[in-house]
């Protein structure tokens, strides 16, 4: 059974949640012969992947799905080797000196190879057509979480891009274009997606349970619109949680799930931020070698950040509920201070581009009021 995220996502321009001037941006840098590199961003959930993906499909023709690549900058952060993972993707695998940037396709010189399909038409309503003598794009580099990459890395993309061949093109994908250095920003064309208002994204669920033929009680839209702040694709993908485990006439369902899904990795954060364990490392067996990874509440942080994919207000509610859960037994006073602390962060997080920043402060600050009650080991 396919997501809903998937069956209802954009197949125009003119059906994103944009404002008309990106869609108009996004149109415009697709119908080009000559397309410029991307930089795409904004908010999680906003539709940064389904941009990117309308412009790929686009700028490629029926064919695009053989001629992009994509790299998870993310999961490089951090990992054995990240360079040399990275250059082998941008390589493509070949262990001659050219590059995939370099390389072309015969689908670029021959899109009669393809036929539009009537499930995946252009998004602009049209085919590119270059009678001009001009050689279509054929390949497209798509690096998400672009912001990740870190300084070595983005200079070495930089030289890839001057280098590059005039039938390939980067799209880079980020949530804060600041931490993109110069050289790229300056050789990319910036489009920042805003996140959707609610009164949008709760009229997208109504016409999606509208197409579905679907009976969802009324205020559930309400409901989801508010606990997703702004990010479309947890809307999406909660409604369709909602409903195809039956609980779409029950409004306290809603908070229910989203509460089920992190309340526990909350609660062992908090847990292991009062006794002292904020930063703590254990020995793993990874491959053929032992590694060194975090294992105290940093980690659970992390978790919360990168696999759930929270914000930085959702990591302060669930932090918020595990301190008032009556299952953590501390004295009155301390609570008082775990929630001081609390909304000292959340005060210093409002318009931050990364929250990670104070969230790890509150853990410290955590382990020091631990330290002052006794239950810290530190």
């Amino acid at each position: 059974m396919a997501l809903w995220l998937t069956t209802h996502s954009p197949r125009r321009f003119d059906e994103l949640l944009l404002p008309q001037n990106l869609r108009d941006a996004l149109f415009s840098a697709s119908m080009e012969g000559d397309p410029p590199h991307l930089l795409i961003s904004g908010p999680t959930g906003c539709g940064k992947t389904t941009a990117w993906k309308l412009v790929a499909r686009q700028v490629l023709g029926p064919g695009w799905e053989a001629t992009h690549h994509v790299l998870q900058a993310r999961d490089l952060a951090g990992s054995s080797g990240a360079m040399g993972k990275f250059e082998e993707f941008l390589k493509g695998g070949s262990d001659s000196s050219s590059t995939l940037a370099n390389r072309t396709s015969l689908d670029a010189f021959d899109r009669s190879l393809w036929e539009t399909n009537s499930s995946d038409p252009p998004p602009g309503g049209e085919e590119i057509d270059l009678q001009d003598g001009r050689i279509p794009i054929s390949r497209l580099i798509i690096i998400e979480d672009a912001d990740h990459l870190g300084m070595k890395r983005q200079a070495y993309l930089r030289r890839m891009m001057e280098k590059s061949g005039k039938t390939s093109r980067f799209i880079l994908v980020a949530r804060s274009p600041s931490r993109i250095i110069d050289a790229l920003r300056s050789r990319t064309r910036s489009i920042r997606l805003p996140s959707p208002t609610l009164e949008q994204i709760e009229t997208l669920l109504r016409e999606i349970v509208t197409k579905e033929n679907i009976k969802v009680s009324d205020g559930v839209f309400g409901d989801i619109a508010h606990i997703s702040n702004g990010d479309l694709r947890k809307a999406i993908f909660t409604l369709d949680l909602l409903v195809h485990r039956g609980l779409a006439q029950d409004r306290e369902a809603v908070v229910r799930l989203v509460n089920s899904v992190t309340l526990q990795a909350g609660r062992h954060m908090v847990e292991l931020a009062i006794r002292g364990r904020v930063n703590e490392w254990k020995n793993e067996q990874v491959g053929n070698r032992r590694k060194r990874t975090p294992a105290g509440a940093l980690r659970e942080l992390d978790n919360m950040l990168r696999e759930h994919a929270l914000e930085g207000s959702d990591i302060v509610n669930q932090v918020h509920m595990a301190v008032m859960n009556g299952r953590l037994s501390i004295p009155d006073s301390m609570r008082q201070e775990l929630l001081d602390a609390l909304a000292l962060t959340e005060v210093e997080m409002i318009g931050t581009q990364n929250p990670r920043i104070y969230l790890q402060d509150l853990l410290h600050r955590y382990g020091t009021i631990g330290r002052a009650y006794g239950l810290s080991i530190g």
